[in-house]
């Protein structure tokens, strides 16, 4: 049997075809557009000797969100990610001393952990932030950067916003903006800031929980290098500030503190590329579902007895 149709039936066919076919795109669209927000965690696991703990997996950790248990979603070991780290030059004048210590140290540091396939940068800061060697592969390169601005050349650009500060260490500002603006884009690569300084403070725009905030936010670590310039031998109460800011920012963000000046640092330079380069990653969508912009306190708990994991204490819920 045949059927023959006028043009203006055909022309309906063709139409209602159409609209069938662009409402079940628009269905389909609609169901794969929905979004599920995992939050990300790196961290490092040692064992009770203090050894990094490797070849571990999932099921090996329990997770807790404001004590809430969750359901991990993903889980890796970034053993092969190349680095990104920031090296932060604290300049101001209580460390007017220890400039050639410091250069002395970051040489030493990026020989033992930097790789070819690696990067860093390099910000020298006091009252302003200047970006003396941008990212590279280069240990030389970053080195005649903190060497130049040592000898007085200020030819450099600087980062973050040109802000007016009448006094010399803007620490928190350093470590904000180095983030913001040269870490914050690289998910590809394992990211962290490495901080030469005393921690004192006293000129930034942002505050301790905003540089925190920040580099939790992007998954940076942060280790810190102290050098604390005493009267004779005695710590004063700036001191012991400076000393709590940078136990805090490590511990908050997943890195570790060290003193400068009484410490083996070619063996604490080792232990932190042994950590930066067996991290691991995991990810899991939270219960809570409200975006209050509050901070959630994670836990990551090893089921194995006196193992000890380092990470971030959190996220907030943006």
């Amino acid at each position: 049997m045949s059927y023959s149709f006028k043009p203006w039936q055909i022309a309906g066919l063709i139409l209602a075809s159409l609209l069938f076919f662009t409402h079940s795109t628009l269905a389909q669209e609609t169901v794969f557009r929905s979004e599920v927000h995992l939050v990300n965690m790196t961290f490092s696991v040692r064992t009770p000797d203090g050894k990094i703990a490797p070849g571990l997996a999932a099921d090996d950790f329990d997770l807790f969100e404001d004590g809430v248990q969750q359901k991990i979603r993903f889980f890796a070991r970034e053993d092969q990610l190349p680095l990104s780290l920031g090296l932060i030059v604290d300049v101001s004048d209580s460390q007017d001393k220890f400039l050639k210590r410091h250069q002395h140290d970051i040489e030493v540091f990026l020989q033992a952990i930097l790789r070819p396939s690696d990067q860093a940068f390099a910000v020298c800061f006091g009252n302003h932030l200047r970006l003396v060697s941008d990212t590279t592969s280069s240990v030389p390169q970053i080195m005649d950067g903190l060497k130049r601005f040592d000898k007085g050349d200020m030819d450099f650009p600087e980062i973050g916003p040109k802000e007016q500060r009448e006094l010399g260490t803007a620490l928190y500002d350093a470590v904000y903006f180095s983030v913001d603006e040269k870490l914050r884009s690289n998910n590809n690569r394992r990211r962290a800031l490495i901080l030469f300084t005393d921690g004192e403070e006293n000129s930034s725009e942002h505050d301790l929980l905003d540089a925190i905030s920040e580099a939790q936010d992007s998954d940076v670590l942060i280790f810190s290098i102290r050098y604390t310039q005493t009267n004779h031998g005695v710590l004063t109460a700036r001191n012991k500030y400076g000393t709590r800011v940078l136990e805090h920012l490590a511990s908050q963000t997943g890195g570790s503190d060290f003193d400068g000046l009484h410490t083996n640092l070619p063996e604490a330079f080792q232990q932190i590329g042994d950590e930066l380069r067996s991290l691991y990653s995991i990810a899991y969508q939270s219960t809570n579902k409200t975006q209050d912009g509050t901070f959630r306190k994670v836990v990551i708990q090893p089921k194995q007895s006196g193992f000890r994991v380092r990470a971030k204490a959190g996220y907030y819920a943006r």
